[in-house]
């Protein structure tokens, strides 16, 4: 390395543990990427069965968005509970147990149907109907709060192990993680849908079964399409079951692979991040640096009201997108799965650039990336809205514009959440980030009322267009920190610890 590279290199004062830095900081990228893309092959296989779930049980748009609302608060509130428990037990032990645990929930999830049956003693009617909704709240709400171990470990672990001038770049890479686990689940489920289950296509009590269920629920071309539901009778139970499988081995591989801090591996500390708060012997230090780094924060703060309207956008397309493709545009759910995808592929191109945009254009400043991302996303739900309006069914330009949307919606996304660990330090970034949860899974919880709501009273092209008005409430949040510094730990160092005020 030249004498140029080290003084821009910001592990150049690691000496010989530089190497051996750079490895493990990577593998802890590499390790809670694969992680966290696990738990979202078992969180976002419910968006692909519920068309399933509807052909077969005529379950309503206004059910499944109060099951996802309720579900979406709980691991806001999972999240913001676990940003305090990573920092009594290890991150390893916290993501992995959670994962375990999501698997468990999604068995049972897929044998919903069958614990109905048990308890009513019948396989269908409203009372096999209510307990079956029921026993799918209680199953989602179980694991969306496991789901909630997920991400506060990988918040407080990867700071860590990233110096806050690449922590945009690094930890965007890290981001796509959850776009590659959400984009792997809807196809592989969307290829369960097409090809488990039992063909009941030759009985005819099953298919007009389905096609009453489909009508009642304002489906496009019923009738046809209750013979491809009726040819995988079942299938959706295996969107639950093969992603748990993958849970299981994940979790094991969570726990001897990852470990939470350089020291755990005998290396110093990540250069540039020192605080002056675990130097205090005040036993008030640690509340006081909370209370001006977390709770009294204005950029923090502003970062996490912001995520809510983020998350009312980009869960409205992840969660309903299969029902609405298939529904008012026709597709078959294979095809809505893979469109689906294509939007979170898109949010993994716009998460790499968008990070990198940060780091090297912005300078580190992510809400200046953000205002620009909410704008693009507005723009483009607003073409989506004329297409919707206007009939335009043509699947390559749904497709283009969903991934435009996918690009833009997906920058701030990612780069809250890392922003919030440069705003809050290292030390309290769990914590930060557990407060954008609530804000931002009470964002998914209202886009799954809204939707839900809206698509039955108004129509579809209603949906698209109360997401054009979140997106732009979203921009005028993010402007009003425009002169906001790219950090706090200079803030952080100026607090004095040792006062007793």
């Amino acid at each position: 390395m030249s004498k140029e590279e080290e003084k821009t290199d910001v592990y150049a004062s690691l000496g010989k543990d530089r190497k051996r830095f750079l490895s493990w900081q990577w593998k802890t990228i590499i390790v809670t990427m694969i992680g966290y893309a696990l738990f979202y092959f078992v969180r976002k296989n419910m968006s692909v069965a519920m068309p399933g779930i509807t052909a077969e049980y005529g379950i309503t748009n206004k059910s499944f968005g109060w099951i996802i609302f309720a579900g979406s608060l709980v691991y806001g509130f999972s999240r913001f509970i676990n940003g305090y428990t990573v920092d009594k037990y290890k991150g390893r032990l916290v993501m992995s147990l959670g994962l375990l645990l999501c698997a468990v929930s999604n068995f049972f999830f897929g044998a919903g149907a069958n614990l109905s049956t048990m308890i009513t003693g019948t396989y269908n009617g409203p009372d096999f109907i209510n307990m079956f909704i029921l026993i799918m709240g209680v199953t989602i709400i179980l694991n969306q709060f496991f789901q909630g171990m997920g991400y506060p470990p990988c918040a407080r672990i990867l700071p860590h192990w990233i110096h806050p001038s690449q922590l945009a770049t690094k930890m965007s890479v890290w981001n796509c993680s959850h776009s590659v686990g959400a984009a792997l689940a809807v196809v592989v489920c969307g290829a369960i849908m097409g090809s488990l289950g039992t063909d009941m296509s030759n009985h005819p009590e099953v298919v007009k079964a389905i096609t009453a269920n489909l009508t009642n629920n304002d489906v496009a071309d019923a009738a046809t399409k209750a013979l491809s539901y009726a040819a995988h009778y079942g299938a959706w139970k295996w969107c639950f079951w093969v992603p748990a499988c993958l849970a299981l081995a994940g979790a094991v591989f969570l726990f001897t692979c990852l470990r939470d801090e350089p020291k755990e591996v005998g290396l110093p500390d990540l250069p540039g991040t020192k605080l002056k708060v675990t130097e205090s012997k005040n036993p008030k230090a640690k509340a006081k640096f909370e209370k001006v780094m977390v709770w009294t924060n204005r950029w923090v703060w502003t970062f996490c009201i912001a995520n809510l309207f983020v998350y009312i956008v980009r869960m409205s397309i992840l969660d309903w997108g299969p029902k609405f493709l298939t529904e008012a545009s026709g597709l078959d759910i294979a095809k809505a799965a893979w469109t689906t995808a294509g939007f979170e592929i898109a949010g993994i191109i716009g998460t790499l650039s968008w990070g990198y945009i940060t780091d090297h254009v912005f300078k580190g400043k992510g809400h200046h990336t953000c205002v620009v991302c909410m704008l693009g996303a507005a723009i483009f739900m607003a073409i989506f809205f004329a297409m919707v309006t206007m009939h335009v069914n043509n699947l390559l330009y749904i497709s283009i514009v969903l991934m435009c949307a996918g690009f833009c919606i997906y920058g701030p996304q990612a780069l809250i959440g890392i922003e919030l660990g440069n705003q809050a330090t290292k030390e309290a970034s769990a914590r930060a980030n557990g407060i954008a949860g609530i804000l931002g899974y009470l964002g998914s919880g209202l886009s799954g009322l809204i939707v839900g709501y809206v698509a039955d009273a108004y129509g579809w092209a209603a949906v698209f267009g109360t997401m054009i008005v979140v997106a732009l409430i979203g921009m005028l949040v993010l402007i009003s920190m425009w002169k906001a510094p790219r950090d706090g730990y200079a803030r952080a160092n100026s607090i004095d610890y040792d006062s007793e005020d």
